[in-house]
């Protein structure tokens, strides 16, 4: 009887196997068969590029929402929608583009960088239209690079100057009779600011006014090119609060028309030279993507384009975040491939471990070594992010790029109190050395701990400040003086030197390939996308519990959520990064 069972048990443990096996490959092959052939675009096609899609820097394939049909199912990368509207432009099957310029899901320099290449489409004279039932002003922005704008008769245009909201936690602490402990170098590095003030300082209010204000001066100056509007009556309107209606901004020549859904269609239709009632062929983006070649892959040469997005973070953590490993690891093995004649490094980071962007640091100096290393900002780049940029042969960033805060903190927190009069919980315990148990959260720290904790922010700091002047070729007292944890626009990087050019990773591309002295190349981008089975396999529940989290407790309420999820990531860690995100409005 016992042979019987064990036998049974086998084959069935063998039967489920086998099912889940079957079930994998028969996806592979559901999968295979739905992306065997290209979609096709069409004649007179309309390209559309929605603003409400986040564009990350690489692109995202979502494999089993591919199965289903779903044709936005991959999230495209800004680099590869900005090649797809370079090809468009000399695509005889597209006949114009369509801006959705409602939400914008993102950043300041994403959306420059996608406004520069709409307006280089419409160097081929076929028609760019932008429509909104209520326009953001950073879905705005794009939209000024369009012919003719139209808003929804009764939606809205926003048009009332940009503002920054910064939470801070320290009232909360103090309830809790949590002590944070603070230790920083740099008196502009306002990343401490939420857990030691309630309101913000005077050095972090007078950065702020003037990286907000360079954002905000941008808007007004690509407006007025584009509207034919002068910028003090566009400031003057939003300062006096004129433009409440979608007729205000009509009147005021911020917009064109008024016009729903049918009306702007049937322009279109006009345009397109076919009747109103015959269905126009809208593309999106992400159909164009699979329809056509649009990335150069002939070549002799090859330029690694290297994606680090994200927060820096020590270990070999995957998606989401720039591990110190990974990173490690892919420089020193684009480094080490003679087939790769230049690098383009593409960084979008708020910064986070002084010692993970370190490592990273190192294995850049490394390349640069052996090869051209050109670094491209995105929308920011600042504190570690700057870090691991610093060292490059040329330093590309946005006019909007947020980047320097070239500072360090840490902090610890003293949770005796807290424990012990709301908890009723208190510690004790025995040690064989007096900093045995030096940085526990259940005391606070000594004076000659704390001194510890200092110099370790303060040598690090310095450790910061000397690679910065060496890789830009200044002297250190300079680099202390623009450092201090400040701020900066890629505006005003360039003036100060912390940068070499204003430009899009196009450009960066271009300025590698010319470096390498080729001009015969095509682009390898890096990491590499994982197989189909890898991302079955390999995909995290993160994506799942964080979606589940920002439907129960709305989308404000997740951000705070996150902001304070952060900071036990902070503590006893020597930390390169920004203050918190940035919530412009």
């Amino acid at each position: 009887m016992r042979n019987f069972f064990k036998i049974f048990f086998a084959s069935l443990l063998a039967l489920v196997i086998f099912s889940v096996v079957v079930f994998f490959i028969g996806i592979w092959v559901i999968s295979s068969a739905a992306t065997a052939d290209k979609p096709v675009v069409g004649n007179k096609a309309v390209l559309v590029i929605d603003l409400s899609q986040p564009f990350p820097e690489q692109s995202q394939e979502n494999p089993i929402a591919e199965i289903t049909g779903n044709e936005n199912a991959n999230v495209l990368g800004l680099y590869d929608v900005v090649r797809m509207i370079q090809y468009a432009k000399k695509d005889s099957a597209v006949k114009g583009l369509v801006i959705k310029a409602g939400y914008n899901a993102n950043g300041f320099a994403t959306n420059e960088e996608l406004r520069e290449a709409i307006a280089d489409f419409k160097q081929s004279k076929k028609f760019v239209l932008a429509y909104g039932e209520y326009i953001t002003q950073k879905s705005y922005y794009v939209a000024t690079a369009a012919d003719k704008i139209y808003c929804n008769p009764q939606g809205m245009l926003e048009w009332d100057g940009i503002a920054s909201n910064l939470l801070f936690l320290k009232g909360a602490l103090d309830k809790l009779e949590i002590v944070p402990q603070i230790f920083y170098a740099g008196k502009y590095k306002s990343a401490t600011e939420p857990f030691r003030a309630t309101q913000m300082t005077a050095p972090n209010k007078e950065q702020t006014t003037v990286w907000l204000n360079d954002l905000y001066g941008n808007l007004l100056l690509k407006t007025s090119e584009a509207r034919g509007i002068d910028t003090a009556t566009l400031h003057q309107l939003a300062n006096t609060g004129a433009i409440q209606t979608t007729h205000d901004a009509v009147e005021h020549k911020l917009i064109d028309g008024l016009k729903y859904d049918d009306e702007w269609k049937a322009e279109i239709s006009t345009l397109l030279g076919q009747k109103k009632e015959d269905k126009i062929n809208f593309v999106t983006a992400s159909k164009y993507s699979k329809a056509v070649d649009f990335k150069n892959t002939e070549g002799k040469d090859k330029i690694a384009v290297i994606y680090a997005e994200g927060e820096i973070v020590g270990g070999k953590s995957d998606d989401g975040v720039i591990s110190s490993d990974r990173f490690k690891n892919l420089l020193r093995k684009v480094r080490q491939d003679e087939s790769i004649k230049a690098i383009v490094f593409r960084v979008n980071s708020p910064g986070g471990s002084a010692l993970a962007s370190d490592v990273i640091w190192r294995e850049v100096s490394l390349a640069r070594a052996v090869k051209p290393v050109v670094v491209s900002m995105g929308d920011v780049a600042a504190s570690g992010g700057y870090y691991i940029a610093c060292n490059a042969d040329s330093v590309f960033a946005d006019y909007t790029t947020i980047t320097g805060s070239i500072g360090v903190f840490s902090m610890i927190p003293d949770m005796s109190a807290f424990f012990k009069n709301k908890l009723g919980v208190t510690f004790d315990g025995v040690k064989t050395a007096p900093f045995a148990d030096m940085g526990n959260n259940t005391r606070p720290l000594t004076e000659t701990e704390k001194r510890f904790f200092q110099n370790s922010v303060d040598s690090i700091y310095h450790t910061f400040k000397s690679r910065v002047a060496d890789g830009r070729k200044k002297d250190i007292d300079f680099i202390d003086s623009i450092a201090q944890g400040r701020v900066w626009t890629g505006k005003r990087a360039l003036q100060i030197g912390l940068v070499d050019r204003i430009g899009t990773l196009h450009n960066a591309v271009e300025c590698a390939a010319r470096l390498a002295k080729t001009s015969d190349y095509r682009t390898r981008e890096y990491p590499e996308q994982k197989n189909f089975m890898e991302q079955i396999f390999g995909s995290s529940n993160t994506d799942v519990k964080e979606k589940i989290i920002k439907e129960e407790i709305g989308e404000p309420q997740y951000k705070i959520f996150k902001q304070i999820k952060k900071v036990q990531d902070m503590f006893g860690i020597p930390q390169a990064r920004l203050p918190f995100d940035f919530d412009l409005n």
